[in-house]
């Protein structure tokens, strides 16, 4: 026999409240009093209650849902940003829908995604075409681009400041000497990469230094041991290397140990980007730059709430500011 469904009417009559001083008791940061909350919870639990937040979402016109869309995971940045994400928006009355997709036609996904009636869009490590982020626009529907922004886009974007980490390192690697100063590249056609590369460029420029050798990681620990292969096949290889992420620059410092059983930084200094957790662990030691990642979540989650509760979304652009790290590598 089926057990008939439980209202909030129900959960009203048993406590002796009104049914809206039930719906206010389950909805984030309304306002209700101790012993209000007390009685419906009471006889929520008596007659096994449990709001529907998919009902209520119909009533109101408002589903509390931020869709997510990453496209991977291996980078060890990631996972630490979606759990700060996902723990902020909670805190704000927001639920999480992740999506996950490869890095070839994302605008399917995000397709699928607002069929979910989600209320604003973060992309990480994720592209979103200009035409589908004007109708996320039209439709009020704000999008933020983490950790990337695309010029002629709509959709705001959160970002370090990534031209002044690259100028930093080097800056770094020159004052220190190096001679042979390498770069890997993550994906060419980013907006991380770019600004990156252009501000080492412009960091080994204002020391009178060039780049010594340039090959492509694409953002995976395989395509970084690859190029660091390539570039100590080289007649004269580096003997410093700028990784455009931690994630890669760990795997360089992999086959630099333990394929060319080189020694880090005697023979060459690595230096990466992000300053990941395990980039302070003592098997990496990792000079990097730091992404304030703190302050990027805070950013995206006040620029995606204030354009939702605005019900207006204009484009706006957080670049925070980049910080060296130095430890042993470099």
């Amino acid at each position: 026999m089926v057990k008939p469904t439980v209202t909030s009417s129900d959960v009203a009559r048993v406590a002796n409240v009104s049914q809206s001083a039930v719906s206010r008791t389950f909805t984030h940061g309304a306002s209700v009093s101790a012993e209000t909350r007390q009685r419906v919870m009471v006889a929520a639990d008596e007659l096994g209650y449990r709001p529907n937040a998919l009902a209520r979402s119909l009533i109101s016109g408002k589903s509390g849902i931020v869709g997510v869309l990453v496209a991977y995971l291996d980078n060890q940045f990631y996972p630490t940003i979606l759990e700060r994400l996902s723990r902020s928006l909670q805190e704000k009355g927001f639920r999480v829908l992740m999506f996950m997709t490869d890095t070839g036609d994302q605008d399917v996904v995000v397709n699928d995604m607002l069929q979910y009636q989600v209320e604003g869009v973060v992309m990480a490590s994720a592209h979103l075409s200009s035409q589908l982020a004007r109708r996320c626009a039209d439709n009020g529907i704000p999008v933020v681009l983490f950790n990337r922004y695309i010029a002629a886009s709509p959709a705001s974007s959160v970002t370090s400041d990534n031209l002044e980490g690259g100028r930093l390192v080097g800056n770094l690697l020159a004052d220190k000497g190096y001679q042979r100063i390498a770069y890997i590249a993550g994906y060419e056609d980013s907006s991380t990469n770019r600004d990156r590369e252009a501000g080492f460029t412009k960091g080994l420029a204002e020391r009178g230094v060039v780049c010594h050798a340039r090959t492509v990681g694409a953002y995976t620990a395989e395509g970084a041991a690859r190029a660091t292969r390539e570039l100590f096949a080289l007649r004269e290889p580096p003997d410093a290397i700028f990784v455009a992420n931690d994630h890669m620059a760990f795997a360089v410092m992999d086959v630099v140990r333990h394929e060319l059983g080189l020694s880090i930084p005697g023979d060459i200094a690595i230096v990466g980007y992000d300053d990941v957790p395990q980039a302070s662990w003592k098997a990496y030691d990792l000079t990097t730059v730091e992404q304030p990642s703190v302050a990027m979540v805070d950013a995206t989650v006040e620029i995606l709430l204030g354009q939702i509760e605005e019900k207006s979304v204009t484009r706006r652009a957080a670049v925070l500011p980049a910080r060296l790290v130095e430890r042993g590598t470099a």
